[in-house]
């Protein structure tokens, strides 16, 4: 088979959605199939809507046998405010009636992929495609064009969604993930792959056909996440105490900025710890950030985006993982705690509840709670067997369910049945 994936951001960004597309992609070409990558030369999110974020150069590639061609990002002239500002016109707009064109030319305005649209209409390379997979319906600028196109070749057409479904009972952040343009790409597609029951149960109740919908989750490779150095992460870092880590973009929807008011609370109390983050830094964390007094940051290691074996250091030195965000459709950094025998500490949003059992593997607050965020790290930096139980239960949990070797197989089964109904089809 020739498989076509269109994802946003891709390899060697640091996404969740590109580390599944890497995983399963990589294990498709082991399985003998052709995979080709069409992504944008975004490295950071905020490239999509502002200038001087950082973008990838290298325009053709290949890694681990699939192919990878990247597309410039164009944008409408004007402030970083103006993607926003559309998008909220959009969903202002999504609540009269008889507006879905219009919705799907408002997702084309800005940001825009012309020479992918271009590519896909003109490429040679592309005309054996067997089978088109898309993801992140929030960005929908590259799956509009895609689905009409693989529509017109009567193609078949898979989603992974990533909805972040937000916090329980406050429509705030899924209703930018759920407008009609949006569920009708999900509803005109050939399957769509979620990563959470709850995620699942949500678009079945937004009018998903129960047949098209299939939970697959994400996972992790313990065999190369491992391996991590503690003594030389915190000799590096001169840190001597408790360790909170946080591993993804630093934003507030994230819990990031959470997560520091929790612990200048403790500092404050006189607890001794310092957090560690790793990941790509949002321009209004960094404001925040530097909002903090010279003693503050010194109890802190921003590292932004690191190397892998950086990670996998930091993850040997940690006390514990805290993530508290509302805009995660799974976590794949939890499991890559739990390799380390990590307690984790979630926010009890997204699809955050179908991975973390509280006070099983980890322990669940409500999203924004500082005091509760507080509470939470300080009953795990004052109790080690609470925290090696929870890191076992963890561990335990990844081993048995949670790899990528497991999901692919998920994964493989749906692309095959597809792939299987169009030959049906074909040859009749």
């Amino acid at each position: 088979m020739h498989i076509l994936h269109i994802v946003q951001i891709y390899h060697p960004a640091p996404s969740g959605a590109a580390r599944y597309f890497i995983e399963i992609g990589e294990r498709l070409v082991r399985d003998g199939h052709r995979v080709t990558v069409l992504a944008a030369n975004a490295f950071d999110l905020e490239h999509f809507w502002m200038e001087g974020k950082r973008s990838i150069a290298e325009r053709t590639s290949v890694h681990a046998g699939v192919q990878i061609r990247r597309f410039p990002v164009q944008r409408l002239p004007g402030p970083p405010l103006l993607y926003p500002v559309l998008r909220r016109a959009m969903l202002e707009t999504s609540r009269l009636p008889g507006t879905l064109p219009l919705l799907r030319r408002m997702a084309l305005l800005t940001p825009r992929l012309p020479t992918l649209w271009r590519y896909l209409e003109t490429a040679p390379e592309l005309r054996d495609v067997d089978l088109v997979h898309t993801t992140n319906i929030t960005l929908d600028f590259a799956i509009v064009p895609t689905q009409d196109w693989a529509r017109r070749r009567a193609i078949p057409h898979i989603v992974t969604p990533f909805v972040h479904l937000g916090e329980p009972h406050n429509p705030q952040i899924v209703q930018y993930y759920t407008m009609p343009h949006q569920i009708e790409i999900l509803k005109q597609s050939a399957a769509v792959l979620t990563m959470t029951d709850l995620e699942r149960a949500y678009l079945l109740h937004k009018g998903v056909a129960n047949e098209l919908l299939h939970t697959v989750g994400a996972g992790v490779t313990p065999e190369s996440t491992l391996g991590g150095d503690a003594t030389r992460f915190r000799h590096e870092q001169r840190i001597t105490g408790p360790i909170v880590l946080t591993m993804d973009t630093a934003a507030f929807d994230k819990g990031t900025v959470h997560v520091v008011e929790a612990l200048r609370r403790l500092w404050a109390r006189g607890v001794e710890v310092t957090w560690v983050q790793c990941g790509s830094l949002m321009d209004h964390f960094e404001k925040f950030y530097a909002t903090l007094s010279d003693q503050e940051q010194a109890r802190t290691r921003l590292l932004g985006f690191v190397p892998r074996a950086t990670l996998h250091d930091a993850l040997a030195a940690a006390t514990v993982y805290a993530m508290p965000s509302r805009t995660d459709s799974f976590g794949i950094a939890y499991l890559e705690a739990w390799c380390y025998g990590l307690p984790v500490i979630g926010a009890n949003a997204g699809g955050v509840p179908d991975v973390i059992t509280h006070g099983a593997n980890g322990l669940l607050v409500p999203f924004g709670d500082v005091e509760a965020l507080a509470a939470a790290i300080m009953r795990l930096l004052q109790d080690e067997a609470l925290r090696q139980a929870m890191g076992a239960v963890g561990k335990d949990t990844v081993r048995h369910s949670m790899t990528w070797d497991v999901q692919y197989t998920r994964v493989r089964r749906v692309i095959e049945g597809v792939v299987a109904q169009r030959h049906n089809i074909l040859v009749r």
